[in-house]
């Protein structure tokens, strides 16, 4: 039987309404287990730049999720925000960590109107180190880490870098242990000032350079990138790092 065109509008905008309500059903019911995931993933990373993240532990845990926030609340004991005089804001621990949703936008402010996430992790040796996120562009996209400092927030005790779509077997191993451990005892001043960390090429070329690290081979713009990305953000803390650190 031959349709007519007003039938067939009629089903075509039916079907686009039904399909639209089942995605937004569908939607609206995965949203909290995505930010929940989003949650974890940033606390993983955050206990991961101080070695206090186990992955197979948590691979096997029964509920994965639960398992990162517990080690989290175990061994992150504050975070706050500092504003761009190194000074730290009361009462701010939740907005830290809610600031590592939009650091983008957080870094592009002006100067006096940033409001920077620190974490202080404590291990069960008692050291204690203070990390701080940071956030850049690498080749394809957006590319992000977290530096964990030691208690003179100068030397670099771990590292950890992430990124969205950077060029497998290249740049995309800044997120590869043989790539961060590099930064491990390195550090980000030199006769007071700060000096970041440069991303040398070739390998071996940072030896002897207490503020360097070899370039992936292949991936020197990604490379480029993340040194780019430690001197501009945390050059943004460095008011914080002189006042509580540095001498």
């Amino acid at each position: 039987m031959k349709q007519t065109n007003a039938y067939i509008i009629g089903y075509s905008i039916v079907l686009v309404v039904v399909v639209a309500v089942v995605l937004s059903l569908v939607t609206l019911s995965l949203g909290p287990r995505q930010h929940s995931n989003m949650q974890a993933e940033k606390m993983s990373d955050i206990l991961g730049s101080v070695g206090l993240y186990d992955a197979e532990a948590a691979d096997k845990a029964k509920d994965k999720n639960q398992y990162i926030i517990n080690t989290y609340k175990k061994y992150i004991k504050e975070s706050f925000l500092v504003d761009s005089k190194g000074n730290k804001i009361p009462d701010s621990e939740q907005a830290a960590f809610d600031a590592l949703g939009n650091l983008k936008a957080e870094f592009a402010k002006p100067e006096a109107e940033r409001r920077l996430p620190v974490f202080v992790s404590r291990n069960d040796a008692g050291q204690v180190n203070y990390i701080l996120p940071v956030y850049g562009t690498g080749l394809w996209g957006p590319i992000w880490g977290y530096l964990a400092l030691q208690k003179n927030l100068d030397t670099i005790d771990g590292a950890v870098f992430g990124h969205k779509s950077e060029t497998p077997g290249l740049g995309a191993e800044i997120a590869t242990p043989a790539f961060q451990k590099q930064f491990v005892g390195k550090t980000l001043f030199g006769n007071g000032s700060f000096v970041g960390i440069n991303v040398t090429k070739g390998v071996g070329s940072s030896a002897g350079n207490s503020h360097a690290v070899d370039a992936i081979s292949g991936g020197t713009i990604t490379s480029r990138a993340v040194q780019s990305m430690i001197k501009d953000c945390i050059g943004d803390y460095e008011p914080f790092l002189v006042k509580n650190g540095v001498k």
